[in-house]
């Protein structure tokens, strides 16, 4: 996923900063300097970088910290406050409101996904419960009412455009009016996008964004942009209001720190990134789990969503309870597979896990995952009751692998790589065994009362100790919002 390398060396950067026996000004500057490096080459401004080191330096005055204090995470914190600091301008975007008429405009170069990203945009509150409909005001690219229309077609969301009219601002003022009048409660408008910056786009979106008034203009980035996201974002901030951001491709292998240059552009809060081209490859953005997961200090609540979304209720007691035993059979690979093909590439979740850097996990190979985890799946089927439910490679011969290829119509030594890779998740699987799972009458006072004793309890010690003991268990529950958000994992906390 883009911006895996980049969490991937600003967390080796702590790593070596935490092995030194003496934190000083050298150890300091040299991991400083680190992650310095790892924003530049990920293509953040750099201003923000030098402002950022600037700001750690201030706050980490090694000379003014009593011998008492823990060095080693005053560091990390002050880091992960200015990576929170870049990707939050401390204000909120707005919020449509169901049932009252809310006109939302896009804006971006042509080639960002803008008309894709319109379109999951409204299917994410469609699901929500809102009524959306969608507006084509881009007459300049051949072809996008024809995008926009099949895409709209797919998700059963109304839509409005025209194949004769070329004045933009007739079409977006039409669509919107024709659809307050049909109570939608969302009016998404999809404005014309250029190469690059030209006066007459600008024109163009001053021009609609009067018309419309819109009561939200979203800027779309593309996450691979590079080093010229700044001073586009800040030339779309300067033409429209731009009140929030969506960052698109985020399943690639761009550098993406651009991306993190257009939130300081606009001073606009990042609302959702994109992570494939499908119309549910869509998340909302949360700063502080972003930043966690970034730095391999994972996403627990937002994995044990994950969990509650996609496996029945009915199942979700015998799923932890797996997980806190540490027991992994095929059978359990092939049900979580089902499980995880809903919910999302396995790299971005189990980059939720503390611990697990998105650097080891599948990177923006998201067809290429699911196709492999179908085939997996295929190649299961041919397997007998004792091999699923076999916990122990080795069962796993010659013989039955050749069986199990001609039953699947594969080859041999894919089903090798699938033994490999059951190999490799029962180990990631082993590092959740001792996970203590509250019973249903333990939840609410666990909720009432959870702080870092509890939840260090609760962990394996192995999780205990990649996060970094008791100091690290308290630093990241105060990273993720406390008890009431931690408490998300358990299902538990005020609704």
């Amino acid at each position: 996923m883009v911006l895996a390398q980049l969490g991937g060396s600003i967390s080796r950067a702590l790593q070596q900063m935490s092995n030194a026996t003496i934190i000083d000004e050298k150890v300091l500057n040299e991991c400083l300097n680190e992650i310095t490096r790892a924003l530049l080459q990920s293509d953040v401004q750099f201003k923000l970088v030098r402002d950022m080191q600037t700001n750690i330096k201030k706050i980490v005055n090694l000379d003014d910290l009593a011998a008492g204090h823990n060095k080693r995470r005053i560091i990390q914190q002050a880091v992960f406050n200015e990576l929170c600091n870049i990707l939050d301008p401390g204000k909120p975007s707005f919020a449509p409101k169901k049932g009252k008429a809310s006109v939302v405009m896009f804006v971006g170069l042509q080639g960002s996904g803008k008309t894709t990203t319109c379109t999951k945009y409204a299917f994410y509150h469609q699901k929500k419960g809102w009524k959306p409909a969608l507006v084509c005001a881009d007459t300049f690219r051949a072809g996008a009412f024809d995008q926009l229309k099949q895409n709209a077609t797919k998700a059963k969301i109304p839509f409005y455009g025209s194949y004769m009219e070329s004045d933009p601002v007739k079409i977006a003022v039409e669509g919107v009016e024709r659809f307050r009048k049909e109570n939608c409660d969302l009016i998404i408008v999809d404005t014309s996008g250029r190469h690059k910056q030209e006066a007459a786009l600008f024109e163009e979106m001053r021009q609609v964004s009067e018309a419309t008034k819109p009561d939200l203009v979203i800027f779309v980035m593309d996450s691979s942009i590079g080093q010229a996201a700044f001073d586009q974002a800040q030339a779309f901030k300067q033409s429209v209001a731009v009140g929030a951001v969506i960052i698109t491709k985020m399943d690639g292998h761009a550098k993406g720190g651009g991306a993190l240059s257009a939130v300081a552009a606009t001073k606009s809060p990042v609302i959702f990134i994109g992570t494939g081209e499908h119309m549910d490859e869509f998340e909302v953005f949360d700063v502080k789990p972003f930043v966690s997961r970034l730095l391999g200090m994972g996403d627990l609540s937002g994995f044990m969503d994950k969990i509650h979304e996609v496996v029945p209720m009915d199942q979700q007691p015998e799923l932890l309870q797996m997980l806190s035993e540490g027991h992994f059979t095929l059978r359990i690979m092939y049900e979580q597979f089902q499980n995880i093909l809903k919910m999302g590439p396995i790299g971005q979740v189990f980059s939720m896990l503390p611990g697990f850097s998105s650097e080891l996990m599948p990177k923006g190979r998201e067809k290429e995952s699911q196709a492999k985890i179908k085939r997996y799946m295929t190649m299961m089927d041919s397997m007998t009751n004792k091999e699923l439910d076999s916990s122990d490679p080795k069962l796993m011969n010659e013989s039955r692998m050749m069986r199990i290829a001609r039953g699947s119509g594969r080859q041999v030594r894919e089903v090798m790589e699938m033994m490999e890779e059951y190999k490799r998740l029962a180990k990631i699987w082993s590092k959740m065994k001792g996970l203590k799972i509250p019973k249903k009458g333990e939840m609410s006072a666990l909720s009432r009362n959870m702080n870092a004793n509890h939840m260090s309890k609760i962990l394996p010690p192995q999780m205990l100790k990649q996060i970094g003991g008791m100091g690290g268990l308290q630093s990241l529950m105060k990273q993720m919002g406390s008890s009431k958000d931690m408490m998300g994992m358990f299902g538990g906390g005020d609704k």
